[in-house]
């Protein structure tokens, strides 16, 4: 019974860590954040939605912004043709999260 409890805690050790090594950029930035609300579930959900949503280079852009939300405003207020085409992208990429992971 020993060893079935051993290989059963390596189990479950394993795939916790390899859900936190697999979290993308805006899942770690979320769950690192103080966001009241900001829980695994959450912000396992808003990933997933990057993932259908935005590329990586947007996604680690989108995730600099939870700790730094000035730069979204910096972004947003851009007149570059980059950002606001990524400014699109990141706006219809909260629209989608937000009716996805309404809870």
């Amino acid at each position: 019974m020993k060893p079935f409890v051993q290989a059963a805690c390596a189990g479950l050790f394993l795939s916790l860590t390899a859900t936190t090594a697999f979290a993308g950029p805006i899942e770690r930035a979320c769950l690192q954040s103080d966001r009241q609300g900001a829980n695994r579930q959450v912000c396992a959900c808003i990933q997933q939605v990057a993932d259908m949503t935005l590329r990586g280079t947007d996604q680690r852009k989108a995730a600099a912004f939870f700790k730094d939300p000035e730069r979204a405003q910096t972004v947003r207020m851009s007149k570059s043709d980059a950002d606001n085409d990524f400014w699109a992208r990141y706006k219809s990429f909260g629209e989608q999260a937000e009716v996805y992971c309404a809870q």
